[in-house]
């Protein structure tokens, strides 16, 4: 070790022995020897380590035995046993000033102080008086220090940019704990490498303050000296922050910005604001750090109360705050950080960062994002009221801000995901999702519905966007009902044209367009009612439109029919088969309709008019082709050979048990239609010949005999209409008014007659009472002309209440002309009259014709 000397005050020996075996030089005495007390640099550093607040407990040199006496501690220190050098070392860094961090405490007598307590300008750091000039550019002038100055990190950024080691040692492990105790040796640097720019390991004010607190534990620890704790530096509170003692970092924080708020706008003031800012970002990256590991913890997690000790005492800080401010709001950046706030947002933006990488990298359709989103929020807000919740105070209302936190990012991956072009199925997943399916599936979990208030939370999708929704998916169901039941329209005229006796009742054209309605009408209602009601609207256009169509491909098919090659069974088949499908068609309009759209009735009438004109257009066919058929068989009656030979009439009523047995296969509807007007038809055709005078009676007892066997064979086809459940039974009472008016001799009965034929069918005319009348026999003009009298008046009447349409019956059938002779009849042989009966206008020859052919046919 070099001997260091003092070259102002070297002093040579005046007198003295020479040494023996030397030359003419001088001996030299030491300089240290006859120093005054308090000026060897040694024993300052050592009194400073024993009472160092930064080295805290006891240092190396006081676990020896300290000499009694100053004096005696140099000459040991110099002379004597070479160990006892090394016995009390001083910290080479204060020999020379070079200590960076904080002054060095001099205990020269010549030394003055401040009248306010500051020390000379020589009490600067060996940086500070070294980068002063360049900084300032005027060594003498300093500003005045405080009595308690803050440590900062401006020395240590010097020093730093000194040793060219900034960037290494601002977040250096140097400066935290210590993890092998060395003592205050093992924390001192050596002065080489101080001079060459290595990093000085130094105490933080933490350890300090842990060891202190060691100390304090046991029963025999020193009594410290009761001056007040400095406060800690910029980088020790940036590291507490990253050391996560985030409550403890806080309040020096705080601590440090009332510092900088007193200072006011200065340098330093300035200076300090910009560590306050960086501080608070630091500490508010590890809170956010800690909420989003609580988060994902899936568990408790005790770091979470110090995030709420930390909101508690920034939030008792704003208080301070706006109560010394007077409840005044204070200047732009002033204190009031909000920091509950400030959680709340950060709470949001985690959530939104969860859901997004949710969804990072799964590719897919817009329903399997939102069920995994749907499945990842619950399995969160699950977690954080089972763990999470304990941790926060009531007044919080932590899982509110946490449900509308995945709320409100549910709805923003919502509103990214309908920006693209959603097909229907989407849309109305999209639209059930925002309706149905979260109350449903998220909100209404049983582990979670007890906190949940959705009145709160609003709908995912805006107003706005859900009626753009709503008006795309109206505007693709429009065409797609369209397509698709023009597509199943086509498919069963393909099949009207096929030859297929077995399945020609069996086409499912109701069914099958009525499914394509039913898909769309059942799910709108379930989404909302309004938008159940316009789709149901557009499912009920689009029907009648179809219909429209429906009824022209119709008409075709039975205009096609003369040239057609398909068979009477066939052909009635599908006759069957279309009307059939009226029915059905017509309930639906019915169910659409009551969705309650201002527009529906229109719709239903216009579709109602399509399907009537199908219906009878069918039944026209059905009863054509029956009457066709029965046709040679009404010929027969009314004639001689009818009243002796019932073949004819019997004939009849087997084609109309044959054909009925065939319309059992139709639907209720247009089956008890068709029955209606089949009975109407059938008792048309069977009064018809009568009407026609093909028989005139030329006596009581024929007229009897008519009479006796027109009642029998309607009471054959009452019956039989009545097995066939037809309305029309008011039909079956104009026979047996005929055959009375035929039977009855007195002429008051026979007008009584009249009159109950006319009330029952007001369209009977006079014609056809005359014609009865021929039939009758009846000759006397006086009789005729009261009993036409009395239906006249009857006539007259009918004129003035009008004829019911539902009634007519007569107006269909002509009657036949029979020639008068103005002759005394009852003066004629029975011979003439026979002739003067068969006297009646002829059928012109290609009639005859046919009704011989078809005799002959029989």
């Amino acid at each position: 070790m070099p001997v260091l000397k003092n070259p102002h005050q070297l002093k040579a020996a005046s007198s003295g022995p020479r040494n023996s075996g030397g030359g003419g030089s001088h001996s030299k005495t030491l300089i240290l020897a006859k120093e005054t007390p308090g000026t060897n640099p040694f024993e300052e550093d050592l009194e400073e380590n024993e009472k160092d607040s930064f080295l805290g407990g006891i240092s190396p040199g006081q676990e020896r035995t300290l000499p009694g006496d100053r004096e005696d501690f140099e000459r040991g220190l110099f002379s004597g046993n070479p160990e006892d050098r090394f016995r009390r070392r001083a910290t080479l860094e204060k020999l020379v000033g070079l200590s960076p961090f904080r002054l060095g405490r001099s205990r020269k007598s010549g030394e003055k102080r401040s009248p306010g307590g500051e020390q000379g300008s020589d009490q600067r750091s060996f940086l500070e008086r070294m980068m002063l000039p360049l900084m300032e550019g005027n060594l003498g002038q300093r500003t005045p220090e405080k009595k308690k100055p803050r440590r900062c990190s401006e020395d240590f950024s010097l020093l730093q940019r000194f040793n060219g080691r900034r960037k290494e040692g601002l977040y250096s492990s140097d400066y935290g704990p210590a993890e092998n105790g060395g003592g205050d040796t093992a924390k001192r640097g050596s002065f080489l490498k101080i001079g060459l720019g290595g990093k000085v390991r130094r105490a933080s004010l933490v350890e300090k303050f842990n060891q202190t607190e060691g100390l304090e534990a046991a029963p025999a620890a020193e009594k410290h000296d009761p001056k007040p704790k400095e406060p800690l530096s910029v980088l020790e509170i940036f590291h507490l922050i990253h050391q996560r003692d985030l409550r403890l970092a806080d309040r020096h924080i705080v601590e440090l910005e009332a510092e900088c708020a007193q200072e006011g706008g200065g340098k330093d003031g300035s200076r300090k604001a910009k560590d306050v800012a960086l501080l608070y970002e630091a500490l508010q990256k590890e809170l956010w750090a800690v909420l989003a590991e609580a988060l994902a913890a899936k568990s408790s997690y005790p770091p979470l109360e110090q995030l709420v000790q930390v909101i508690e005492q920034e939030e008792e800080a704003d208080r301070r705050w706006c109560q010394a401010q007077g409840d005044s709001a204070g200047a732009p950046g002033a204190r009031p950080r909000k920091m509950r706030q400030q959680w709340a947002e950060a709470v949001d933006r985690l959530v939104g960062q969860k859901l997004c990488q949710c969804m990072e990298g799964r590719v897919g359709t817009i329903t399997t994002q939102m069920d995994r989103l749907a499945k990842c929020t619950v399995e969160d807000l699950s977690s954080i009221r089972g763990h999470l919740l304990q941790a926060y105070p009531k007044e919080y209302q932590a899982f509110g801000v946490y449900l509308g936190s995945y709320h409100r990012g549910l709805a923003r991956c919502l509103a990214e995901g309908v920006q693209k072009q959603l097909s229907l199925s989407e849309l109305y997943f999209v639209l059930d999702w925002n309706s149905n399916i979260y109350q449903r599936e998220v909100l209404s979990r049983p582990e979670i519905s007890p906190l949940v208030k959705p009145q709160e939370l609003g709908p995912l999708l805006c107003p706005e966007m859900q009626q753009s929704l709503e008006e795309q998916c109206i505007a693709a169901v429009k065409v797609t009902i369209a397509r698709d039941m023009s597509q199943e329209l086509q498919k069963e005229e393909e099949r009207w044209a096929q030859e297929d006796k077995e399945n020609s009742f069996q086409f499912g054209l109701s069914s099958k367009v009525i499914l394509v309605l039913k898909g769309h009408a059942d799910k709108a209602p379930q989404i909302t009612e309004d938008f159940g009601r316009r789709v149901a609207h557009c499912c009920l256009t689009g029907l009648a439109e179809f219909l429209q169509s429906f009824q022209k491909k119709v008409e075709k098919f039975h205009e096609g029919q003369v040239v057609s090659s398909l068979s009477p069974e066939s052909y009635m088949g599908r006759t069957i088969m279309l009307v059939n499908c009226c029915p059905p068609f017509r309930d639906y309009l019915e169910h659409l309709a009551r969705f309650g759209h201002p527009d529906s009735e229109a719709a239903k009438q216009l579709a109602g008019l399509s399907l009537d004109r199908v219906t009878r257009l069918c039944n026209r066919v059905l009863a054509d082709q029956l009457f066709q058929s029965l046709k040679p068989y009404f010929y027969k009656l009314m004639k001689r050979k009818w009243l002796s030979n019932p073949e004819a009439f019997s004939t009849i009523m087997a084609l109309l048990a044959e054909h009925a047995q065939k319309l059992r296969r139709m639907k209720l509807g247009p089956y008890q239609m068709l029955v209606r007007e089949v009975h109407r038809r059938v008792l048309i055709e069977y009064v018809r010949p009568l009407m026609r005078v093909r028989i005139i009676c030329t006596s009581s007892k024929m007229r009897a005999k008519v009479a006796h066997r027109l009642r029998s064979e309607a009471k054959q086809l009452q019956e039989f209409f009545i097995q066939l459940e037809s309305s029309s039974s008011w039909l079956d009472s104009v026979v047996p008014h005929l055959a009375g008016i035929l039977e009855l001799e007195d002429t008051p009965a026979i007008q009584m007659e009249v009159a109950f034929l006319a009330r029952a069918f007001p369209d009977v005319q006079k014609k056809h009472l005359s014609a009865l009348l021929d039939v009758r026999g009846l000759q006397s003009q006086a009789q005729r002309q009261l009993i036409l009298a009395a239906l006249e008046s009857l006539e007259l009447m009918g004129a003035e209440t009008g004829v019911c349409q539902d009634r007519a019956f007569f107006s269909e059938i002509a009657t036949g002309e029979v020639f008068c002779v103005r002759v005394q009849l009852h003066r004629l042989s029975h011979f003439g009259l026979a002739c003067i009966s068969r006297m009646r206008r002829r059928p012109p020859r290609l009639q005859r014709e046919r009704e011989k052919e078809a005799e002959a046919q029989l």
